[in-house]
């Protein structure tokens, strides 16, 4: 049974403004205690587009069983972070800069997933033909193995 990761942005749907207080939530929840080996919650912004594709972490924490008392890590915590003045939030057609928490979870026999919700830095106005899209959370989970196609 994969993990289920949840995180909680208090105020993500307006814009934060550089400089202010991001502050989140996030849990581990339906997978037992004994199975995780560590988590990750990163603030951070990447690009997507046309050229190469730039990723950079503003925020990062790693917990491991030993940390915590009762070496539970699916326990509700909390995330606070003063924003920096840049990149901003852009929705532009060529170039998108988009901005999230992501909280990774690895388990036993090399297993990890990750969950990302996103939120808007500044208040850039949208390039006029660009979509109109609103933050999204993604889930990504990797498979147990890679099968071997040489066979």
């Amino acid at each position: 049974m994969e993990p289920l990761i949840s995180i909680r942005v208090r105020d993500q749907h307006r814009p934060f403004r550089p400089g202010e207080e991001l502050e989140c939530e996030y849990q581990l929840d339906a997978v037992d205690a004994d199975d995780i080996q560590a988590l990750e919650v990163s603030v951070l912004w990447h690009t997507e587009g046309k050229g190469d594709e730039d990723l950079a972490v503003h925020y990062f924490e790693r917990l491991v069983p030993a940390d915590v008392p009762e070496r539970d890590l699916r326990a509700l915590r909390l995330l606070h972070t003063r924003l920096p003045n840049s990149p901003l939030t852009y929705f532009g057609v060529a170039l998108k800069i988009r901005w999230c928490v992501r909280l990774r979870v690895f388990l036993r026999r090399g297993k990890d997933a990750f969950f990302e919700q996103a939120f808007v830095l500044g208040d850039i106005p949208k390039w006029p033909r660009a979509e109109q899209e609103e933050p999204k959370a993604r889930v990504v989970v990797k498979p147990d193995e890679v099968e071997d196609e040489d066979d």
